[in-house]
């Protein structure tokens, strides 16, 4: 990659020589990548997962690179809002996009995004995962995952609350009712939180958040995990057993984080972004903050990345038009 980044410089440096200065003020567009400030966009408001590996990864990247790195949240409609920029901004690496699996999910719930998920971006990197835990008040029935599925196909279906239509939680909850062949209720919240909330309160039977925003419930014994749904058990709470330890073989969902950069970025500056951000996130200190808040760390070439979205984008898509999800 470091040699690819420099073959380009002696033919910059002879165009710029043969074109003479640009204009005062103005950057030379052959310029050394990064010669300013990059913007990082999260379709997410401030204070969660996404936001908080965003300004993490942002802070280490702007040591690394000598140049600011500004983190600008843009939320709404479940990210499309904030992909919508960086889809139309200049391919030049100075706009990224940091997002998590809803954008592999977004392509089968909206119809009309305004951009394309596969064509207009080009993947950089994968930094983390997070599993998802299928939770229940601490003075629940339910002791285990085979407790509510026993439940669930007795009487009427089980209620879940997730933290909203069309994330992965909810996906969660539907791939557990169909593998299982147990009828689940989905109950939608805006956001983990407010699910959260009303599963200690004993108001939803059973609940689908993120690992990282049930784990300080379940340590202060208000909340009890049955399940998590990653492929492994998660380091944040390894007592928990998988979905698929528990009768569900081949169930797994890992909510994955990442880099993105408009389409038509120069191979040259995506190689860059990718191995500075991997050298970030193979440090050790990084790596043990990651994993105290339920993240397990990852460096995925651009490659494997586009893949697993694209892989992705195929499965959500069958699953939500299984269950005839669509927000417009």
């Amino acid at each position: 990659m470091k040699r690819l980044f420099r073959s380009v410089l002696p033919l910059a440096m002879l165009s710029l020589a043969a074109c003479g200065n640009p204009p005062s003020g103005e950057a030379p567009k052959d310029a050394a990548y990064p010669s300013r400030a990059i913007t990082i966009v999260v379709t997410f408001p401030p204070g969660g997962g996404t936001d908080l590996l965003a300004r993490r990864i942002g802070a280490r990247l702007q040591e690394q690179l000598g140049q600011p790195v500004v983190v600008e949240n843009r939320p709404g409609a479940s990210g499309n809002i904030g992909a919508r920029a960086v889809a139309e901004s200049p391919p030049d690496g100075y706009t990224l996009l940091m997002v998590n699996s809803s954008f592999a999910i977004n392509p089968g719930v909206y119809r009309n995004l305004g951009f394309s998920p596969a064509k207009d971006f080009a993947a950089v990197i994968n930094v983390a995962f997070v599993p998802s835990v299928f939770v229940v008040p601490a003075a629940s029935d339910l002791h285990g995952l085979d407790d509510a599925l026993a439940a669930a196909r007795a009487g009427k279906p089980l209620p879940f609350a997730s933290c909203g239509n069309g994330t992965p939680q909810h996906l969660a909850g539907e791939m557990l009712a169909r593998a299982a062949g147990a009828p689940l209720q989905h109950v939608p919240y805006k956001g983990c939180g407010p699910a959260l909330t009303d599963v200690v309160a004993g108001q939803v039977g059973m609940g689908v958040v993120t690992a990282s925003s049930a784990a300080p419930l379940i340590a202060a014994g208000k909340l009890r995990a049955l399940a998590v749904t990653s492929p492994a058990r998660s380091p944040l709470m390894p007592a928990v057993p998988t979905v698929a330890e528990q009768g569900v073989p081949g169930y797994a969902l890992d909510q994955w984080h990442g880099l993105l950069a408009p389409a038509a970025t120069p191979p040259a500056v995506v190689a860059k972004l990718n191995a500075e951000v991997a050298k970030i996130v193979r440090r050790p200190d990084v790596q043990a903050s990651l994993r105290e808040q339920g993240f397990t760390p990852a460096s995925s070439t651009p490659g494997g990345f586009q893949d697993m979205i694209a892989a992705d984008m195929d499965s959500y898509g069958a699953l939500t038009a299984s269950i005839g999800l669509r927000a417009d």
